[in-house]
């Protein structure tokens, strides 16, 4: 019989509810896996045990008096640290907030309380979610169950790693500048980035702390799973509330049907050479959606190199509260300083020449693509033109002058709040490869749906244990 820890949370809120196993007994299953393998990883930087076990409780006695059990019933969940949830600290990674409890969830997260799920752990991040290895002063680093050599990802890179490794079936990570594809992607996981607005904003500290407007902009939550269909379960029960969010839109989930065979543009080109293996894993997922009945053709996206120029021209203006944060090595002082300093002068180089107006440029690429994705909706492309880079490679100032140009298309998908799932395809010399499906905003259906079709194909990569140190 499977592990309890290792199946897919569907699975495990359908055994519950049928009361073939009890919420505790799944709960409990997580938080021995968390035991066994959280040492090896460090993915989970707190355990909300007693918490989770005595919402499971709670659970099956609501089930043994009758009542309807929710959806994601008794079905564990980590949630990063830069989420609220109530009762625990919001630290973004940094020392001087590890005592910033909040006061309540933050609207997703009460959302998906609401359905059943159990917030078993918080996980580990960079500090300010802003760099794209997980390590930090507070928590330490988190290292990739498949390889301890190679980067995890980030900035969700905890959640990914836990999911990955089967601590849980579901994580809660957000994505800036593909801070859920870029670690789904690393770990071989599935991710969902919904579309701008579709998920609220709102937190749960008082007095409230509203982002700045370039991560209001940029930057939205989602769920990270080992399955699509887990994907889509968690996305249904994470949307509806604003929480006084003025982005949010409550869109119907399912757009229109749109006439088939859907057709699909495949990026090659994503703004720099692709490593081998990525274009390996490109060239597959396009096959699989092939043979699925989709219309795949390579094209050339449209203004690409202007969208990530314009996006960190946004993010760089009001992505940063410059008259109240203190400088960077004053908050995340060590590595997180190092790391800045080497990739500041790439991140300025990758703003190019400035616009009169960025949010002007921004709409009129929006509309590019619109017309370009009438003729395609669905967009096939790699997460990133690299794969997962060793440890150390982003503290190196040259290593890290083409990564900008290699993230391209993840940053544009941000900068046009546009929906992208994150679906593995294989592996290729011990770790994991994967592609991304955009569509156009509020059209997660479609994304989700192609995704899936890659999955019945690929199949899935994980759980899997821990793979050794190099030195064991």
């Amino acid at each position: 019989m499977t592990e309890l820890w290792a199946l897919a949370a569907c699975d495990l809120a359908r055994l519950v509810a049928e009361r073939k196993v009890s919420a505790r007994e799944v709960l409990q299953a997580h938080l021995d896996r968390i035991e066994q393998v959280n040492p090896a990883v460090n993915a989970v930087a707190v355990v909300l045990d007693e918490q989770a076990l005595t919402a499971a409780d709670a659970a099956d006695t609501a089930l043994r008096r009758g009542e309807e059990p929710g959806p994601l019933c008794g079905v564990p969940m980590t949630v990063k640290e830069n989420i609220d949830v109530a009762g625990s600290a919001t630290t973004l990674g940094i020392a001087a907030l590890r005592d910033a409890i909040a006061a309540r969830d933050a609207p997703h997260i009460g959302e998906l309380r609401a359905a059943g799920a159990i917030p078993v752990g918080r996980t580990t991040m960079p500090e300010l979610g802003m760099r794209w290895h997980t390590a930090s002063g507070l928590r330490g680093a988190t290292r990739n169950p498949w390889s301890a050599r190679h980067t995890p990802g980030a900035s969700s890179g905890g959640d990914a790693a836990a999911v990955a490794s089967g601590m849980v079936p579901l994580g809660m990570g957000n994505d800036g500048a593909g801070s859920l594809r870029w670690p789904a992607a690393c770990c071989g996981v599935a991710t969902l980035k919904p579309s701008l607005g579709r998920v609220s904003q709102g937190g749960g500290h008082e007095p409230p702390r509203p982002a700045p407007f370039g991560f209001q902009l940029l930057a939205v939550h989602g769920p990270i799973a080992r399955h699509v269909r887990d994907l889509r379960l968690a996305f249904t029960h994470m949307c509806g509330r604003s929480g006084g969010d003025p982005w949010h839109v409550p869109a119907p989930r399912s757009g229109p049907p749109i006439p088939r065979p859907l057709r699909v543009w495949v990026i090659t080109d994503p703004g720099a050479p692709p490593d081998p293996a990525v274009a390996g894993a490109l060239h597959r997922a396009a096959v699989m959606l092939s043979d699925a009945g989709y219309l795949v053709e390579e094209a050339q996206a449209p203004a690409l190199d202007r969208a990530g120029e314009i996006y960190h021209q946004v993010m760089s203006a009001w992505g940063r509260v410059y008259e109240q944060q203190p400088p960077v090595e004053t908050v995340a002082p060590g590595e997180f300083a190092r790391f800045w300093e080497a990739f500041e002068p790439a991140w300025t180089a990758a703003a190019g020449s400035p616009a009169f107006d960025p949010m002007m440029e921004r709409a009129a690429i929006a509309r590019t693509w619109h017309a370009w994705m009438e003729r395609a909706p669905l967009v096939l492309a790699p997460v990133c033109a690299r794969q997962a880079f060793t440890v150390g490679s982003d503290l190196d100032p040259d290593w890290l002058a083409g990564w900008p140009a290699a993230l391209r298309v993840c940053v544009t998908v941000n900068l046009l709040g546009l929906p992208a799932v994150t679906i593995p395809v294989g592996h290729e010399a011990g770790l994991p490869q994967a592609v991304q499906v955009i569509g156009p905003r509020f059209r997660e259906d479609l994304c989700l749906a192609a995704a899936a079709a890659i999955e019945d194909r690929a199949g899935p990569l994980t759980p899997i244990d821990p793979r050794p140190q190099p030195d064991t």
